[in-house]
C-alpha cells in the first residue's frame, strides 16, 4: 500500500531500483496554447552542486554517465491518464559521490506562452518499486499562480540510507533558477 506524503514529509526508499512518475493535467481555461511541462533531474554531491554537466538529466540528456538515472523522454502534451514522464533510478549503479537527486518540473517556454503552474491541476510525484507497485505519492495541492518551475521532490542519502522528501517549492524564474542554484 502506498504512503501518501504531505509537503516536507520524508520516507525511506528501500528498493534499490525504482521509477519516479510525474503527472499533471492542464486547466480547461488556459491560454489556448498547449502546455509542455518538462521534468529535469539534478544529481548532486554533498556540496549541493551537480556532479558534472552530464548529471543534469532532461529531454536532451536522457541518462547519467553511470546509467543510474534515466529519463523516459519528453511528453509534449501531458495528455492521457497516468504518469506523463518517468525517471528510472538504479541506486546500485549510482556513483559514491552522489548524495541527492532533485526532481524539478518546469513549464516550457512559459514566458512566451504566458503559462504558469497556476494553470496546472492534479500534479503529483510518485515512486514505484521494481514491480511497478506505487510505494510513495505526493500530490501538489497548492496553487502556484506565478511559478513556472516546481521542485516536486528530492531523494537524498543520509547514513547510507536513501530517503524521499516531498518538497513542493515553486519558483517564478523557471529552470534557469535551478541551473544557477545547482551548477
Amino acid at each position: 500500500m502506498a504512503i501518501n506524503l504531505q509537503k516536507g514529509q520524508r520516507e525511506a526508499i528501500n528498493a534499490p531500483q525504482f521509477t519516479i512518475g510525474l503527472g499533471w493535467d492542464t486547466n480547461s481555461a488556459s491560454t489556448g496554447i498547449s502546455f509542455d511541462l518538462d521534468t529535469s533531474v539534478f544529481v548532486l554531491g554533498d556540496n549541493k552542486r551537480l556532479l558534472s554537466d552530464s548529471h543534469f538529466v532532461f529531454y536532451n540528456n536522457l541518462k547519467t554517465p553511470d546509467g543510474a538515472v534515466e529519463h523516459s523522454g519528453d511528453n509534449l502534451t501531458g495528455d492521457g491518464d497516468g504518469d506523463d514522464e518517468q525517471i528510472k533510478v538504479d541506486l546500485s549503479k549510482i556513483g559514491s559521490a552522489a548524495a541527492e537527486i532533485c526532481v524539478v518540473v518546469t513549464v516550457h517556454d512559459a514566458e512566451n506562452r504566458r503559462q504558469n503552474f497556476g494553470q496546472i491541476r492534479n500534479s503529483y510525484i510518485r515512486v514505484l518499486d521494481g514491480a511497478n507497485n506505487e510505494i510513495l505519492k505526493y500530490e501538489l495541492e497548492e496553487d502556484f499562480s506565478i511559478e513556472t518551475a516546481v521542485e516536486f521532490g528530492r531523494i537524498y542519502k543520509r547514513n547510507n540510507e536513501w530517503k524521499f522528501e516531498a518538497v513542493g517549492v515553486g519558483m517564478k524564474d523557471g529552470l534557469e533558477f535551478f541551473l544557477n542554484k545547482y551548477n
